[in-house]
């Protein structure tokens, strides 16, 4: 069983913390830092952990930001020197987010430092919520930083929807502020860096749907291998929903002629086991045709209604009279994100985003055949 997250942040980091935050600033009373920061800490979750850590923080640095920073920033690795790192920076970022919209520039300053050794788009958040124009305005200067680190960060840290961190709801309801940021990064050497941009273009999708696939309209035409990656990537959502503009984009037109057919190998499924089928897909036209086939689980719920679920199966080309046939299982075991229900299930095939063929099983729980 994988190690719980919350014991990234543990007692001998906080002695690390410590020693190396005291190596650049003498009077630090890293004992009473220790001591607060691993006051309970064995109890609580990975971000309480890191709010406790912050806290000490408070404690222990000195009460203007400007003194506190230049203590921080002095205690990030450099020359081969240890310093605060990796996990470490995690209550940093926080610290940050609390006292720097205050010192708005120096803050950015010391994020954009700390971004090499530990993210720091969690941090960044708070300084475009408080100030969104003065935030992007030093934070697109950063798009042509010889560090990766700091190029990402553009990108992530300005993320609408950023899983664990706080939401942007201006860029939620407006993200074209951030959308120049994305373009410059688009064509980034380093995949760590487009693979943010491509996570942003999908967050912005799920508000702004035709947005997105106009923009990747604009920017598919003679994209290198990189890029048309990239723009697919951003597309997720919009392909697995079929959205027409974004399956068009990638060649997927309306299949016309074209028929599919499914076959369900059982129509009960034991829970823990998968669901075997086959899927034959022929076309029947004059013309060739790129299929993006996928298929959607709809799922049992609680109340006994039914919820969806999109799953990437296959791309292929059909050439007119060509038939191909897909052999598929779908596992249905335990996963920490869905919860399962016993009863009858609906899989439904799709072409192109438009469903094209479908069938019903029963999912059936261990604890329905006990006794």
């Amino acid at each position: 069983m994988p190690e719980p997250l919350k014991n990234l942040l543990h007692e001998a980091l906080v002695g690390d913390m410590a020693d190396r935050i005291a190596a650049n600033a003498p009077s630090f009373d890293k004992a009473r830092f220790a001591a607060l920061a691993t006051d309970g800490l064995e109890t609580l979750e990975l971000m309480e952990r890191s709010a406790l850590i912050r806290d000490a923080l408070f404690a222990t640095l000195p009460d203007g930001f400007p003194q506190a920073a230049a203590i921080l920033k002095a205690s990030l690795p450099a020359s081969g020197r240890p310093g605060l790192t990796g996990w470490m920076l995690l209550p940093v970022n926080q610290f940050i987010a609390a006292r720097g919209p205050d010192h708005f520039d120096l803050g950015l300053d010391l994020l954009k430092a700390l971004t090499p050794h530990f993210t720091a788009e969690f941090g960044i958040r708070p300084f475009i919520h408080r100030d969104q124009q003065r935030a992007l305005a030093s934070i697109s200067g950063w798009v042509g930083d010889p560090d990766r680190h700091v190029r990402r960060l553009a990108s992530e840290g300005t993320r609408p929807r950023l899983p664990w961190a706080m939401r942007l709801p201006q860029l939620v309801k407006d993200p074209a502020p951030i959308l120049p940021i994305l373009t410059a990064l688009m064509d980034d050497p380093e995949d760590y860096v487009r693979r943010s941009v491509a996570n942003s273009l999908n967050d912005i999708a799920k508000d702004h749907p035709d947005l997105v696939a106009a923009f990747i309209a604009t920017h598919i035409d003679t994209a290198s291998p990189e890029r048309r990656w990239l723009l697919k990537h951003a597309s997720r959502t919009l392909l697995k929903k079929g959205h027409a503009q974004a399956l068009a984009n990638f060649g997927f037109g309306a299949a016309t002629a074209l028929t599919c057919e499914l076959r369900l190998l059982s129509s009960e499924v034991m829970f823990g086991e998968g669901l075997d089928f086959e899927i034959r897909v022929t076309n029947a036209g004059e013309i060739e045709h790129a299929l993006m086939i996928d298929y959607a689980i709809h799922h049992v719920k609680a109340d006994g209604s039914l919820s969806p679920k999109v799953f990437k199966c296959k791309t292929i080309t059909l050439a007119p009279g060509q038939s191909q046939a897909i052999e598929r299982r779908h596992a249905m075991r335990p996963i920490t994100t869905r919860r399962y229900y016993p009863g009858q299930h609906r899989i439904a095939i799709l072409v192109n985003g438009a469903e094209s063929a479908s069938g019903s099983f029963v999912l059936r729980m261990p604890s329905m055949d006990a006794g």
